[in-house]
């Protein structure tokens, strides 16, 4: 497969930018409840618990389909797979538009998830078929970065929209976009420069289950799983569900800057990418410290408002989206141990691995909140700030345990480590000058 572009080197950028279209579609109608969770509650007359599943089973599709949309790429390519994405997506959100019973807007939402579960994989696909190697990073890096303008898209405008417009034509309008996403993806995507399609051969349930096996044997892959699991789940319990109606409800702002504040959290977590990837490269062997770093400046900035008298103050609040921000971005450390820890044939299986333990994470904050609310306020939507400031607080427990597991797998890495040195006859004095795959793991 080349990596050059053809004889029209600017056709990269074209296909770039239109899967870079279909990514940001997906984030958008992943994001899209973020802002309408009180709406949601009225229309379809539903507890916290319930309003949660819409995310919690969002997110369950997401990642039950990770590993079988990598295949599904390999088989059939990227135009083939993001067609049917934005197909699926589309219909699940004008579905959603258009449901009027509880049970209807799950099974729109389970849609949602779907066609989201497969659009990143494929456009990461695209960058490594249509750019030079040396640019693959900086361009995965970016695609991951303005993915996330689509979770802008989802916060303010989509207030103003379910202000204005309406339920249904405000979730309707996004299930439109997705038509002129879908001509424009059939009329300039291509596979490769040189094939519209690209095919390949369906790998066996026998290899799956043995690279899945060996890349779980590696504590490498442990270590990074922890990681992803400990450190994005704020973000996505802020951006996906419960940062509105905390922000409305407990701390008392106004619609409009709850939205601002969650637009600010895009933002910050777009610019922690490329801050995260310079600090990670120049200090390989500090991956795991600076994930404890930002789970520590997490609990922080959470204690601070949680344990504030009466409302936070909006600059204390500015200042928890602004740290909120760094958990996504922080979660790819987690990717980056799986690289430096598996061969390659193995680095997507570890990936698949890896990528469980966010989605996990989130899963479980997103119901604890749920869950708490309800007990606090039975038979109740009036949620009061002291519900939801336990409700927050949940949290807590999801760090405790991760911070717990990270520290136990970098001191099994470490010790493995050391053992290896020893029996080979060399002497380790510091880690950094290690070499090894697992070794560059213990960093």
């Amino acid at each position: 497969m080349s990596n050059e572009p053809g004889p029209v080197p600017g056709r990269r950028y074209t296909v770039w930018i239109v899967g870079l279209l279909v990514y940001a579609l997906a984030v958008f109608h992943r994001s899209s409840l973020a802002v309408a969770g009180l709406a949601a509650t009225e229309r379809f007359d539903i507890s916290a618990s319930q309003l949660a599943s819409f995310t919690v089973l969002q997110l369950l599709v997401y990642a039950s389909m990770q590993i079988p949309v990598g295949l599904l790429v390999d088989r059939f390519g990227s135009r083939t797979v993001l067609t049917v994405a934005v197909t699926v997506v589309s219909v699940g959100q004008a579905a959603f538009a258009f449901a009027d019973s509880y049970v209807l807007a799950l099974g729109a939402r389970v849609l949602v998830g779907a066609g989201d579960a497969m659009t990143f994989i494929c456009v990461l696909r695209l960058v490594g078929s249509w750019f030079p190697p040396r640019q693959v990073p900086l361009v995965s890096q970016l695609t991951g970065n303005f993915g996330q303008l689509g979770a802008l898209a989802a916060a303010a405008p989509m207030t103003w929209a379910l202000g204005h417009l309406g339920w249904t034509r405000a979730y309707l309008g996004g299930a439109v976009a997705g038509a002129v996403v879908l001509v424009l993806l059939r009329a300039l995507l291509h596979d490769t420069p040189t094939r519209a399609h690209l095919r390949g051969v369906p790998l066996g349930a026998r290899a799956l289950v043995a690279s899945l096996a060996a890349s779980w044997a590696q504590p490498g892959t442990r270590l990074g799983l922890w990681v992803h699991f400990v450190t994005p789940f704020s973000t996505a319990l802020m951006a996906l569900l419960w940062g509105f109606p905390f922000l409305v409800t407990a701390e008392h702002v106004s619609p409009g800057t709850a939205s601002a504040l969650l637009s600010l959290l895009v933002v910050a977590s777009v610019g922690y990418g490329p801050l995260l990837g310079w600090v990670v490269g120049r200090h390989p062997w500090h991956r795991s410290t600076t994930a404890l770093v930002i789970v520590a400046a997490l609990a922080t900035v959470w204690a601070l408002v949680l344990l504030w008298p009466g409302d936070a103050p909006l600059p204390l609040l500015v200042l928890l989206i602004v740290v909120v921000g760094a958990g996504g971005p922080g979660s790819m450390i987690g990717f980056d141990v799986a690289r430096t820890s598996n061969p390659d044939h193995r680095t997507a299986s570890a990936s698949g691995i890896i990528n469980v333990g966010g989605f996990t994470s989130a899963l479980l904050a997103v119901l604890a909140v749920g869950a708490v609310l309800d007990a606090l306020t039975p038979g109740s939507g009036d949620y009061t700030p002291e519900a939801f400031r336990w409700a927050m607080a949940s949290q807590y427990v999801l760090w405790a345990v991760g911070v717990v597991q990270v520290v136990r797998y970098r001191r099994r890495i470490r010790s493995l480590t050391t053992r290896e040195q020893v029996a080979s006859g060399s002497s380790m004095v510091d880690l950094r000058d290690l070499g090894d795959p697992v070794s560059r793991d213990a960093r």
